[in-house]
């Protein structure tokens, strides 16, 4: 099957009844084998599908949780290739929907041919790349086309109907909807931009919605995925991984997240 279809089965398979969740990781973080058991336990408490980041030296999106959290990956030795390697064992243990997210430098380096033909075979579904706007995305969007991976555009509070109306004819899987100007990273309040953004992204586009950033509690995903497609959750769990491997909060936080979504 190939990432497009996987994504929009999920889609399909939760319309009518609820929104998705979509729970993000930090490859590497805070080594390679916690990383994946940190996955696996989002994915088995009732995440949906799972981003996967690829660590950055400049990540410009990121608040400080994930951007200390990619600083630990890469001193751990995470690369792109070596995310892509902890991505292939863990595709071993599901069929839920895997997704990188990854800034435009690192897929760059590798050449768009070579790095989306690896993330194919290493069962990536689809990319969400912050750093690059819908102008510039059509040369990643062919390959990615090509290899059957979704690809994900974003627009935020500040997009007009044309830059949604743009990001739209970039996307294949979902477009990710930025709930609030600013980086990543947990908010005591949900933002009260999201239902604009999504009424004015609705008049665009068919396509999935999943609104991101600053989604960090169950309540919030409650609010959010009354509007949206599918729901984002990175912050607020990244700060609950432990070094010492124990997964019972970050267990309990994505199951609460996904029965508010009922």
């Amino acid at each position: 099957m190939s990432g497009i279809a996987r994504i929009k089965d999920m889609f399909e398979g939760l319309e009518g009844r609820r929104a998705a969740l979509v729970t993000y990781a930090c490859g590497f973080y805070p080594d390679e084998g916690t990383s994946r058991d940190v996955v696996l336990t989002m994915l088995s408490s009732g995440a949906d599908a799972v981003e996967i980041g690829i660590p950055f030296s400049d990540p410009v999106m990121d608040g400080p949780v994930i951007e200390n959290a990619g600083r630990k990956a890469i001193e751990a030795g995470a690369t792109a290739l070596k995310v892509l390697g902890l991505i292939s064992k863990i595709r071993e243990r599901t069929e839920k929907p895997i997704l990188i997210m990854s800034y435009y430098n690192p897929i760059y380096r590798q050449g768009l041919q070579r790095f989306v033909g690896l993330a194919g075979d290493c069962g990536v579904d689809g990319l969400v790349v912050p750093d690059l706007p819908p102008e510039e995305m059509e040369p990643l969007k062919d390959v990615c086309d090509e290899s059957g991976i979704a690809t994900c555009a974003f627009c935020s509070p500040t997009s007009t109907l044309d830059g949604i109306a743009s990001a739209s004819r970039m996307t294949t899987g979902f477009i990710y909807c930025v709930s609030l100007l600013g980086t990543t990273g947990a908010r005591q309040t949900l933002s009260d931009e999201i239902p604009s953004l999504i009424r004015r992204a609705r008049e665009c586009t068919t396509l999935p919605l999943a609104v991101g950033v600053g989604i960090s509690t169950p309540e919030h995903c409650r609010e959010a995925g009354k509007l949206a497609d599918a729901v984002i959750v990175g912050s607020a769990l990244v700060k609950l991984i432990k070094e010492d491997g124990s997964h019972q909060g970050l267990s309990e936080l994505v199951s609460e997240m996904r029965g508010a979504l009922l």
